[in-house]
């Protein structure tokens, strides 16, 4: 089997990096991992999030908001070509505050961000009162919220399935169960999966999550990428009872709300702990009391991917020229521009965005 490009790891980020280039008339197939892979694009959160995005670096501040900023064209075309819509809303989110004074330093801090994006970052300052006639169930322990008005949520099982078939549809090919083992490259790149499975690329982009670790090297990247465990509860469906969505909780279209997240270094543990979930009940029946009474449905516990600053890595190999690192822990977030503006990158086309701060090197020991 030939391709132009061949994907390695089948989640969000990179059913959208295959469906991104698919919709340049490319030619793509996509290996993903079998039952046993971390997957981090099953148990994430789901949001479309800018507030607090590169606060040391506001080029990927710029590349969150301009990833939202498409989101919803990404979201109606998905629906239109696979029947799959993502329950997108974009009116907002909050960063929900117990004291006066976080609420205050968060506020100063951003402060510091609009100035170097030039004032493009709309938020404003909600007090207990005003953030109370904005969600009538807010706790009397909330001092405040900012309201970010370019935050949003999604379903992102939905975004995957959605991503999946859409490239189905557009003439990719989905492999499932495929472990690769190695990247060889004689003219094209041929891809060996552990079955016995080759494919072959004219070019290849690593966007296996944690599996970077392993292949990364195998590709002259540094890949480094580390696990950090992130728990989640869901509530029953539930009558409408959060307007916006917060880190602390959100509902999500369907009724229930989804409590989370811990973050934990624990290596490459995805169990869930009885002290994880007490602590995300316990802030979000503060954050929200008439949760108390609500009936939990299940939890999950699911590894994040982070590099060592939070950024994404945006790479190509200097051993092995065609081959391109692309890894990030926002995956739902940049969905948007991973499809419709890094293709440009990969194909180093005139309207490439400039990704050089997001390159390994700024890992580099001297």
């Amino acid at each position: 089997m030939a391709s132009d490009y061949a994907v390695i790891g089948g989640g969000v980020v990179g059913l959208s990096v295959a469906y991104g280039l698919l919709r340049r008339g490319l030619r793509v197939a996509v290996l993903d991992g079998g039952d046993g892979s971390y997957r981090a694009s099953r148990g994430n959160f789901g949001l479309v999030w800018v507030q607090s995005k590169g606060m040391n670096q506001p080029v990927y501040a710029r590349w969150s908001q301009r990833s939202a900023a498409q989101w919803a064209d990404h979201a109606a075309e998905l629906a239109e070509l696979t029947g799959r819509h993502l329950g997108l809303r974009q009116d907002g989110g909050y960063d929900l505050h117990f004291s006066d004074e976080t609420l205050d330093q968060q506020v100063a801090n951003y402060e510091i961000l609009k100035a170097k994006l030039d004032g493009d970052y709309p938020y404003e300052v909600l007090g207990a009162n005003a953030l109370k006639r904005e969600e009538p169930q807010i706790g009397p322990k909330v001092a405040g919220a900012i309201l970010h008005h370019q935050d949003g949520h999604a379903n992102p099982l939905r975004l995957l399935t959605a991503l999946a078939d859409a490239v189905r549809r557009l003439g990719g090919q989905v492999l499932t169960g495929k472990t690769v083992t190695g990247v060889t490259r004689d003219g094209d790149y041929q891809v060996v999966c552990s079955d016995g499975t080759t494919v072959g690329a004219g070019k290849v982009v690593l966007s296996a999550g944690l599996g970077a670790i392993e292949l990364g090297a195998k590709l002259g990247f540094r890949a480094p990428v580390r696990p950090q465990r992130g728990q989640v509860l869901i509530t029953e469906k539930l009558p409408k009872m959060i307007n916006r969505p917060s880190l602390v909780a959100r509902q999500v279209d369907e009724g229930g709300i989804q409590i989370g997240a811990t973050n934990e270094e624990v290596g490459f543990d995805d169990r869930v702990t009885q002290p994880g979930l007490s602590g995300l009940a316990a802030q979000a029946v503060t954050a929200y009391p008439a949760l108390a009474k609500a009936q939990l449905v299940r939890s999950w516990g699911a590894l994040r991917v982070l590099t060592p600053d939070g950024l994404p890595i945006y790479q190509e190999s200097r051993d092995m020229p065609g081959a391109f690192l692309v890894t990030c822990h926002s995956g739902i977030t940049l969905s948007a521009a991973h499809a419709r503006v890094l293709p440009d990158w990969l194909e180093k086309t005139a309207a490439a965005p400039d990704l050089e701060v997001f390159s390994e090197d700024r890992f580099a020991v001297s």
